[in-house]
């Protein structure tokens, strides 16, 4: 009987999507050892926004999140998401600052760290995955999975087969939109069981309506491990819910290792959870919805709840159908770059832009003018020519590795500010998140009302 193994993501990327990332510690703390005790293969539970959240909306320190974490979970892997080069923030950091992120995430308890590139640029990973292995953690390389003119299952395969040469203990493929297929999805799976040795995982949420159907053909082409969510936060722009595949799965004869009274317990648990946040109105009904849509825009979960927020305390919630059909169009004048964090952030961003400024690329935001000068790395197509006059002039792309023109930080920075930050992971939270880490840090302890979001072009804040 084939295993199939079971990610939890409640306390990450479901929430994350559903309610922008605003669960408190205190919310999830008494079920960790229900949670710890079910059967999952790993456990979501950090990255992603959840950092930045943390330290800006939370009154949190991530560091200790994590911590606390790692001491009720003892025999489940706790996993994260990292943004490669950009670690989690919205911009690469040099190589030294990579590397120690990485090994203080492991010492701080993280067992599996899923890593990926926003272009699938792999070069933007290598350091990333390297420092994992290293640091005795399982380092999971990622497959960005998007639809567009230029991306194909033969171009799939190739990343995975390099992923694999690169060293990976298992490979990923991340749907963060929810639009893969069931079709694409076998296709995919057995292209990458056929052409790879390591352990292959889908990544995708429930957005289109997709993602049971999807993750069914995946098992059936042969996929080693899914990603799901508890029944109370799941749909939507979340993941298919863990109690039904769990059903759908042992019906078909798989093991998923779960035990499903365990399952009750935790989503009983959850219930209430939910229901506060959808009375104090982070949890918005568009979400929770299905939204063929999708298909067209390919906005992520995170992202949707984000846009939808901003958008409304802007009082322009009334633009959010004309700022989801300019995401499309923006993404092909920046050559169909993949919708995952930061490009989600960057392509979202600057079609609100283009909407609530009357006029496309009036105003051009500060992130897509260091995409188009290659700072993120190399772009999937062409990018519109017009646009890269507007924004370079005569000036060149850079087409190198953008972090190899950095200059190590981490030390001059730990001096600057060591009148506040304590500790290599307060250094950390600083180089991420300057300005949010620094008031944080500076009055640690106190207690501080919830800040909420207003929508700026730019993507400095937004989880």
């Amino acid at each position: 009987m084939k295993r199939i193994f079971i990610t939890e993501t409640v306390l990450r990327d479901a929430q994350q999507s559903l309610i922008a990332t605003r669960m408190p510690f205190e919310d999830f703390e008494g079920i960790l050892d229900r949670i710890d005790s079910a059967g999952y293969y790993s456990i979501e539970c950090w990255g992603g926004a959840t950092f930045d959240s943390c330290l800006r909306y939370l009154n949190e320190d991530p560091w200790e999140r994590l911590r606390k974490i790692k001491s009720k979970v003892k025999n489940t892997k706790l996993q994260m998401l990292l943004r490669g080069q950009n670690l989690l923030g919205y911009k690469h950091y040099s190589d030294d600052v990579v590397r120690m992120f990485v090994r203080k995430s492991i010492e701080n308890g993280m067992d599996i760290i899923r890593i990926f590139d926003a272009l699938n640029d792999l070069r933007n990973i290598e350091v990333a995955v390297d420092e994992t292995i290293k640091a005795g953690g399982h380092a999971q390389g990622t497959i960005v999975y998007t639809i567009s003119p230029i991306h194909s299952l033969e171009m799939y395969v190739k990343i995975g087969k390099d992923l694999e040469s690169m060293g990976v203990h298992s490979i990923c493929i991340k749907d963060m939109a929810g639009i893969m297929s069931p079709k694409e999805a076998y296709d995919l799976v057995k292209a990458l069981k056929e052409n790879v040795k390591v352990p292959v995982f889908l990544h995708t949420h429930s957005t289109t309506g997709l993602g049971i159907l999807t993750y069914l053909k995946a098992v059936e082409a042969g996929v080693d491990g899914i990603d799901t969510a508890i029944s109370s936060f799941s749909g939507g722009t979340s993941q298919p819910p863990t109690e039904t595949l769990d059903y759908a799965l042992k019906q078909m004869g798989f093991d998923t290792g779960l035990n499903s009274k365990v399952l009750k317990e935790i989503n009983d648990f959850f219930k209430p959870v939910k229901d506060k946040f959808i009375k104090n109105g982070l949890l918005n009904p568009f979400v929770l919805s299905t939204d063929t849509d999708a298909l067209i825009y390919q906005i992520p979960g995170g992202m949707l709840s984000n846009l939808i927020a901003q958008l409304k305390q802007q009082n322009a919630l009334d633009k959010l159908d004309e700022v989801l059909m300019e995401v499309p169009r923006v993404r092909e004048d920046l050559g169909y770059p993949p919708l995952v964090t930061p490009m989600s952030q960057i392509v979202g961003t600057q079609a609100a832009a283009n909407v609530l400024s009357g006029e496309r690329y009036k105003v051009i935001l500060k992130e897509v003018k260091a995409y188009i000068r290659g700072e993120y790395g190399r772009p999937p197509g062409k990018i519109n020519p017009d646009l890269v006059k507007k924004v370079l002039g005569s000036e060149k792309p850079i087409e190198g590795r953008f972090a190899d023109t950095l200059e190590p930080i981490f030390e001059k920075t730990k001096e600057k500010v060591k009148d506040f930050a304590k500790t290599d992971e307060d250094v950390l939270s600083y180089i991420l998140f300057p300005q949010v880490a620094e008031e944080f840090l500076r009055n640690r302890g106190k207690k501080k009302e919830p800040r909420e979001r207003k929508i700026e072009y730019t993507i400095e804040g937004i989880s």
